[in-house]
């Protein structure tokens, strides 16, 4: 009973919130904060499903200007969850195909969000250049998950490189954003799914921009993130499986 109430209400939230989101963009389709707003929003229905999120973001973190954030994504209660850290003046990247979700996908296109059609290379390519530029024209933010997909319990997948290239080409540093692991944290039939902690970690700029550097610079971005989730995980009280080893980290 409790699942359904939470699926209802979660449902009709969430189609108010980008009606008015729209609402907003044609209002002031210029301001550089459109998908800060929404997310904020977006983010206060994690309480829906018994979450309580922690963001931890370090001393004078909103002085940095435009970045490049990088982040672990696990699985689709990320939208409820992590977009409540979405800073200021920050675009996020994602699918092409979001654009046909009713409602949500007309919603992410408007609030300025940048999307990807993941399955032509050439136009990843291409959107790697144009994501930079834009950062550097209207002085913007990125937040990008370097999965690219979903880990759906799998620990923190190996990096892709798009994410670093597109730092280096806009002249904005790296910053990472780890979460604790939330696989198998939601029961939508239990009132308290426990917490979750996301944390910003310190700017690392992207000094030189040779493929070998960039697999380099990301391999060792994701070792530092690992490493993170997983004390990050332990606090928060989750298991974490450490997909590089094949292995299950337990808290306590």
């Amino acid at each position: 009973m409790l699942a359904a109430v939470r699926i209802i209400l979660v449902a009709i939230l969430l189609t108010i919130i980008c009606t008015l989101s729209i609402l907003m963009c044609a209002i002031i389709p210029l301001n550089r904060n459109k998908a800060y707003y929404t997310a904020k929003y977006v983010g206060k229905l994690a309480i829906l499903f018994g979450i309580d999120v922690e963001i931890r973001k370090p001393k004078g973190h909103d002085d940095n200007g435009p970045a490049v954030y990088v982040a672990n994504h696990q699985n689709s209660y990320d939208i409820f969850t992590v977009s409540a850290a979405l800073p200021r003046k920050t675009v996020s990247v994602g699918k092409k195909s979001l654009r046909l979700i009713p409602f949500f996908g007309q919603m992410y296109w408007f609030t300025g969000n940048i999307l990807l059609d993941r399955g032509n290379r050439s136009k990843a390519h291409g959107t790697i250049s144009a994501t930079a530029d834009k950062v550097k024209e209207r002085k913007i933010s990125v937040w990008l998950f370097p999965e690219g997909t979903r880990s759906y319990g799998k620990g923190l997948l190996p990096f892709k490189t798009g994410a670093f290239h597109t730092a280096k080409q806009a002249g904005v540093p790296i910053i990472p954003v780890c979460v604790s692991n939330t696989h198998d944290m939601v029961d939508l039939n239990r009132w308290d799914n426990g917490k979750m902690i996301i944390e910003y970690l310190p700017p690392i700029t992207v000094e030189d921009s040779t493929r070998e550097y960039i697999r380099h610079f990301a391999n060792n971005t994701h070792e530092l993130m690992l490493a993170k989730i997983k004390e990050l995980s332990i606090e928060a009280n989750n298991e974490l499986v450490d997909a590089s080893q094949d292995k299950t980290v337990k808290a306590g």
